[in-house]
């Protein structure tokens, strides 16, 4: 990802997520050298990925793959991708949140090896105030 994608990238991520991530953070992902990551196919970016890697342990920050573009398999792409590149730097840990009610990124995670470890109360804005976030977690081996 680079800052000319911010403007597909930001548009993807308004149309996946009622709440979704402002361009300024993207910004500050990048300037704080985050591993960003983009999924293009035919030359357009479908989806993006944000990975922070520090201290023996990583954490996925964000995955968003384009409406039209879901159920083809690149979310699980992205993320082995990125838990490759976690792999690489030699972590040994790797974190996410996920929203509850957000049935399938949970069984993808699960589906990767991610395991439940904790919740964090009111994390998400919801309709109804906030909503928890399941934190998962999955041990990297090498």
């Amino acid at each position: 990802m680079s800052a000319d994608d911010l403007g597909t990238v930001l548009e993807n991520e308004m149309r996946a997520y009622e709440y979704p991530w402002t361009r300024g953070v993207f910004s500050d992902c990048l300037a704080a050298a985050h591993e960003c990551w983009v999924v293009c196919v035919s030359d357009a970016v479908v989806g993006h990925g944000v990975l922070s890697v520090g201290a023996n342990q990583a954490h996925l920050l964000n995955v968003c793959i384009r409406r039209d573009q879901q159920g083809f398999g690149f979310g699980r792409e992205l993320v082995n991708f990125m838990l490759t590149r976690a792999e690489q730097s030699g972590v040994g840990t790797v974190f996410l949140e996920v929203r509850p009610s957000n049935f399938v990124a949970r069984r993808l995670y699960e589906t990767l090896g991610f395991r439940e470890i904790g919740m964090r109360k009111n994390y998400y804005p919801s309709h109804t105030g906030n909503e928890d976030a399941r934190v998962l977690a999955l041990q990297l081996d090498y």
